[in-house]
């Protein structure tokens, strides 16, 4: 069976765009729930993101909820 790496699909796509939009972060956290365990190659590109967040070179954008 062949693992999808969802999550490292959307870390891509965050760091395509230079920004952790709340969709991203919230497909991310899905997947983790939905998986219950986290593979390597998703876990080493978690760590990416962290690491370029850390850097600032990618934008956490925040939830703007409470506007509406």
């Amino acid at each position: 069976m062949r693992t999808r790496y969802v999550i490292r699909q959307l870390v891509e796509k965050a760091l395509d765009i230079k920004k952790l939009t709340p969709e991203i972060e919230n497909e991310i956290n899905t997947e983790l729930t939905q998986m219950g365990y986290i593979s390597d190659v998703d876990y080493e590109a978690l760590e990416l993101l962290m690491a370029e967040m850390d850097a600032g070179r990618i934008q956490l954008v925040p939830t703007f909820g409470y506007l509406y």
